[in-house]
């Protein structure tokens, strides 16, 4: 599949209209009435517990000290992210590339923040907080998933909880299977990989390599 090129950039255009103080964005948007700056609640409540404990699919922020960004995505059966009381949440640190880009942030900048989902929901629940990572707990022997332990947990100490509405999911019709796009039109990840690195290895090969490794290799 032919990948199409760069666009130019539109950022060096003289007449970007660049917004680059709170005044200038609040001619753009309004604030917002006073009730929607009183929506944290900065601790887990019971609804907010159940909802943690029914999601098996977070997004996790973090920045380098340097303030470089990073998001990641961590998936487990759900109920897998324990909380521990109402400042307190765990997420297992599973198997993966060992890059370690969110734990190296959190090394140097402990400030996170999270975006659980709930699959077939359009709302979101957003919360933030410092991290830590430990080695060992007594609650290690809770994260265990297909009798795999982990090796490292992320620790949370919740700052700020809140809802966030479902005008973004709802805007991408992200669960109606009618607007996905068709497979086919989209490059697979072997494509993906073999075009931004210029592999000498045939595109389906690397996505056979990455399936069994998905497969066979999630724990």
């Amino acid at each position: 599949m032919e990948i199409a090129p760069a666009p130019p950039d539109v950022a060096a255009a003289p007449d970007l209209q660049v917004v680059t103080t709170l005044d200038e964005l609040r001619e753009v948007v309004p604030e917002p009435h006073v009730s929607l700056w009183e929506k944290d609640i900065g601790r887990i409540d019971g609804s907010a517990r159940t909802f943690i404990e029914a999601s098996p699919f977070l997004l996790l922020s973090t920045s380098g000290p340097d303030g470089t960004c990073d998001v990641t995505p961590r998936g487990d059966p759900a109920g897998s992210v324990l909380v521990l009381d109402e400042h307190t949440l765990v997420i297992a640190d599973r198997r993966g590339n060992r890059r370690l880009d969110a734990l190296r942030n959190i090394l140097d900048n402990p400030h996170v923040g999270l975006l659980f989902v709930i699959p077939g929901r359009p709302d979101t629940l957003r919360v933030n907080g410092t991290a830590r990572l430990v080695r060992d707990a007594p609650f290690f022997d809770r994260l265990t998933v297909q009798g795999v332990r982990p090796a490292l947990a992320v620790v949370v100490t919740v700052q700020e909880l809140f809802l966030h509405c479902a005008k973004a999911f709802l805007r991408a019709g992200l669960w109606d299977p009618e607007t996905w796009p068709d497979p086919a039109a989209v490059p697979s990840i072997g494509q993906m990989a073999k075009a931004m690195r210029n592999l000498d290895v045939p595109a389906e090969e690397i996505d056979a390599a990455l399936a069994h490794d998905a497969e066979h290799h999630r724990y």
